[in-house]
C-alpha cells in the first residue's frame, strides 16, 4: 500500500524486549529514492539518543496502533555505533552500522535487503530522466555520500519546464518495498493552495546545493495531476474510526 511519509512520523519502534523510541524521520538514497533508514529518537532509557534502523529490520507493522516491531533487542540498539545524524552520513558510518547488526550490505549485493513481508527486492538504479546527478558539494567518491533526509528535502522548491510550481510538502512511499514513489507538492496560491502528487520518475534533476527540484512537466500538466488526499495515503485514521464506532455485540447468555 502507498502511504505518505508524514503519517509515519511518530510511529513507535518496538524491539523484541521492549520499546526503543519513536520514528522522527527517514533517510533515502538520492540515486534510487529508496528509504534506507528510519531515524529513531530513543526514550529516556538511552538518554534520547537518535539511532538509525534499516527498514529490513522491521518484521511487523501495526498500522492501527502505529508501531513498527523490529527483529532487534534493546541491547543491540544501545551498543550500536553512535552516529551523529545532524551531520552527513557517509558510507563508513553505514559499514560500521551494518557490521554491528550483521546485516547484508545492500551496496555490495545489488539487491535491497528482505523487507518486513519477507520479499527480496531488486535494486536497480533510476535511469534516464529520473537519474539524480551528484551534487558538487559531495566530497570523495559518489558512493560515499548519498543519503538525504526526507525532513531536510521537505520544502525544496519544485520547478516545471515553464515555471515554479511550489515546494515539496511530503512524500509517498510503497510500504512493502520502501520505494519513494511520489512527491507531494504544495502549489501555494496559484492552484488554490491545493496539493498534487508528482511521480519521482518525472524528476529531471535535483540541485541539492540550492534546494531545487526540476521536473519534466509543464505547469499545465501539473494542474491536471492527481490531488493529494491524506486519507487515501494515511488510512489508519479511518481504520481507527471504524474500530471505535463498531457496535459492541453482547455475548448471548446461555
Amino acid at each position: 500500500m502507498e502511504r505518505n511519509i508524514n503519517s509515519l512520523t511518530g510511529y513507535s519502534l518496538k524491539a523484541s524486549n521492549g520499546e526503543i523510541g519513536d520514528v522522527k524521520g527517514f533517510y533515502f538514497d538520492d540515486e534510487t529514492w529508496k528509504i534506507r533508514y528510519l531515524v529513531i529518537k530513543t526514550g529516556g532509557w538511552l538518554s534520547g539518543r537518535e539511532v538509525l534502523i534499516a527498514p529490513h529490520a522491521v518484521e511487523k507493522v501495526d498500522w492501527l496502533n502505529r508501531f513498527f516491531k523490529v527483529s532487534l533487542t534493546k541491547k543491540q540498539v544501545e551498543n550500536s555505533p553512535d552516529i551523529d545524524i545532524h551531520k552527513p552520513v557517509y558510507r563508513q558510518h553505514e559499514i560500521e552500522l551494518y557490521d554491528h547488526y550483521a546485516w547484508e550490505a545492500y551496496w555490495l549485493s545489488g539487491f535491497y535487503p528482505v523487507g518486513y513481508l519477507g520479499v527480496s527486492i531488486s535494486f536497480p538504479s533510476i535511469e534516464g530522466k529520473g537519474t539524480m546527478p551528484p551534487s558538487s558539494d559531495e566530497k570523495g567518491s559518489k558512493d560515499d555520500l548519498h543519503l538525504r533526509s526526507t525532513k531536510k528535502v521537505t520544502g525544496y522548491h519544485v520547478h516545471a519546464k515553464d515555471g515554479d510550481i511550489g515546494h515539496i510538502h511530503d512524500f509517498v512511499v510503497d510500504d512493502q518495498t520502501w520505494q519513494l514513489l511520489y512527491l507531494v507538492i504544495d502549489t501555494h496560491n496559484w492552484l488554490g493552495g491545493k496539493k498534487v502528487i508528482i511521480a519521482v520518475a518525472d524528476i529531471l534533476k535535483v540541485d541539492w546545493d540550492n534546494s531545487k527540484v526540476y521536473v519534466d512537466l509543464t505547469i499545465s500538466a501539473v494542474k491536471k495531476s492527481k490531488l493529494f488526499k491524506e486519507t487515501v495515503f494515511n488510512p489508519w485514521e479511518t481504520e481507527r474510526e471504524i474500530k471505535v464506532t463498531l457496535p459492541v455485540i453482547p455475548m448471548e447468555i446461555l
